[in-house]
């Protein structure tokens, strides 16, 4: 093991649930406001997953009101408090871009127990 993996293997958190992409999850994101620090949830579907390590980010998709909204969050970040599975979803893209253009929230079948793994 090099110098930079013994390094970044202290900032890899290890509280965080299994999830891929199509789950639908809720993000728990501490904000701070002044002196006041407060938790924000954000509930959408997982688009993406990128990277590895440290650097690794996955993507939320949720629709507000009618109008898309995406954030970017990185997994090891402090930012995030929790992260909780609503539903698990099944995809066959490892990218939902396609999501996108759609104008209502896209039907995702349900992932079985057994499919999990």
């Amino acid at each position: 093991m090099n110098l930079i993996d013994k390094i970044t293997a202290k900032q890899i958190r290890n509280d965080m649930p299994e999830f891929r992409v199509g789950y639908t999850v809720k993000v728990n994101v501490k904000i701070v406001e002044g002196k006041r620090e407060r938790i924000q949830a954000f509930e959408g579907i997982v688009m993406a997953i990128q990277g590895s390590g440290v650097s690794r980010t996955f993507t939320v998709r949720k629709l507000s009101n009618g109008i898309g909204v995406e954030r970017t969050f990185p997994i090891n970040s402090p930012v995030i408090d929790s992260i909780e599975v609503v539903r698990t979803g099944r995809v066959r893209q490892a990218k939902l871009g396609y999501i996108r253009t759609m104008a209502k929230k896209p039907k995702i079948k349900e992932r079985r127990a057994k499919e999990t793994k």
